[in-house]
C-alpha cells in the first residue's frame, strides 16, 4: 500500500524552528514504523536522522512520539496507526532538547537517574567470611520488584509526563520508578532506605506528581511508573516523613474523614498549609468565600450518620489480621 508520512524535520545549523515534511512510498503491510523509516533514508532522504539499534524491543533507542503518542518505532505497526488514526505523524520525544530530526538529548534523562543514585548502598558494617566480604543473594520469593527492573530507558515515560512538560525539575517517572526497585531490595539497609526517601520528599519530588497515569499508558515494557511512586508515598508515610503539602494533604484528608466521617473542607486547607503564619493568611479569603458559598459545615451540627462504623474501618486497618 502508498502511504504519506509525515516527518518532523529540524537541522539546527539550517532551520530556526521544526518543520513538517512529507514523504510517500509503497509499504509493506507487516512494516513498522522504524522499517518505514530506514527505507526513506536509503531511498528518499538520506539527510534523515534517527536513532535505533537492536530493533527488538530491547534497547528503547527508537522511542518518538507517533501519532501524538511515545512509542517505539520497532514495535509500531504502519498499518494499525493508519487504521487507527488515518495518518502517520512522527516527530522527536517530547521534553528533550532535539539535536537533528528525530533524535533528542537524552543528558537530562539520565541526569534524573544519576540524581536518585541507581545502585545498591552497601552495608556500613559489611559482614565478612574467610577474610571477604560475604556476599548476599535474593531468594526467587524474597523481594517484589513490581516489574520495575525492566525498564529499558527509553524515555517514553518522561515524554509524556504532563508534570515534566511544565516543570523540568521534576525527577520523572523513569527516576523516581528506578527508586522504588532498590526501596524493595532487602539487601539495601533500613538507614540507606530512609534517606532515599527523604530526599525525595521536598519540591520535584514524589509528591509532585499529578497521577495523570499516561506513564502507564506509554511504557513499552509495562512498569507502571506512576504504581511505584504510590509506593514510594505509602513507604514515606510508613517511615513517618510527611513533610511536604502533598503529603500533608493525604493524611489530613484521612484524619478528617476518621474524626468526622466525612471531608470538612474547611479544615483540609488548614491540614495542608499546617502552623506556617504566612501560608495561613494566604488561605484565609478562600475560607472566608468557602464561608459564604455554604463550604463550611456547622461546627455545632450532629455527626453523620453511620460515623462510627466509618471509624471502626480506620482502627480496623490499625490492628493486625489475625492468623488462623
Amino acid at each position: 500500500m502508498r502511504l504519506t508520512l509525515t516527518v518532523q524535520r529540524f537541522h539546527p545549523e539550517q532551520d530556526q524552528a521544526p518543520h513538517p515534511q512529507e514523504f510517500r512510498l509503497d509499504v509493506a503491510r507487516g512494516s513498522t514504523v522504524l522499517d518505514t523509516l530506514i527505507r526513506i533514508t536509503h531511498e528518499l532522504d538520506s539527510t534523515l536522522s534517527l536513532r535505533y539499534s537492536c530493533r527488538s524491543s530491547i534497547c528503547g533507542s527508537c522511542a518518538m512520539d507517533i501519532n501524538g503518542s511515545e512509542k517505539l518505532a520497532c514495535r509500531t505497526s504502519v498499518r494499525q496507526e493508519y487504521e487507527r488514526h488515518g495518518r502517520l505523524a512522527i516527530g522527536p520525544l517530547r521534553h528533550f532538547p532535539v539535536i537533528k530530526d528525530l533524535v533528542v538529548d537524552m543528558a537530562p534523562f539520565w541526569s534524573k537517574i544519576r540524581h536518585v543514585t541507581p545502585w545498591l548502598y552497601a552495608a556500613r558494617v559489611p559482614t565478612r567470611r574467610y577474610g571477604l566480604t560475604a556476599q548476599r543473594t535474593i531468594k526467587p520469593d524474597e523481594a517484589q520488584f513490581h516489574d520495575v527492573d525492566a525498564c529499558i530507558m527509553c524515555g517514553a515515560c518522561v515524554g509524556a509526563c504532563t508534570v515534566f512538560e511544565v516543570s523540568r525539575g521534576f525527577l520523572g517517572p523513569a527516576a523516581l520508578a528506578k527508586v522504588d526497585r532498590f526501596l524493595s531490595d532487602p539487601r539495601e539497609p533500613d538507614e540507606s532506605k530512609r534517606d532515599r526517601l527523604s530526599v525525595l520528599q521536598g519540591e520535584h519530588g514524589i509528591w509532585d506528581c499529578t497521577r495523570c497515569n499516561f506513564c502507564v499508558q506509554v511504557c513499552p515494557k509495562d512498569v507502571k511508573p506512576m504504581e511505584a511512586i504510590i509506593r514510594l508515598r505509602r513507604a514515606s508515610l510508613d517511615w513517618h516523613l510527611p513533610t511536604s503539602a502533598g503529603a500533608r494533604h493525604v493524611t489530613g484528608f484521612a484524619e478528617l474523614i476518621e474524626s468526622q466521617g466525612r471531608l470538612n473542607e474547611a479544615l483540609m486547607p488548614l491540614k495542608v498549609v499546617g502552623r506556617d503564619p504566612r501560608r495561613l493568611l494566604h488561605v484565609f479569603p478562600l475560607g472566608v468565600r468557602m464561608w459564604l458559598k455554604g463550604k463550611v459545615p456547622n461546627p455545632f451540627a450532629r455527626r453523620m450518620t453511620g460515623w462510627p462504623a466509618v471509624r471502626g474501618v480506620f482502627q480496623r486497618l490499625r490492628r493486625p489480621l489475625a492468623v488462623k
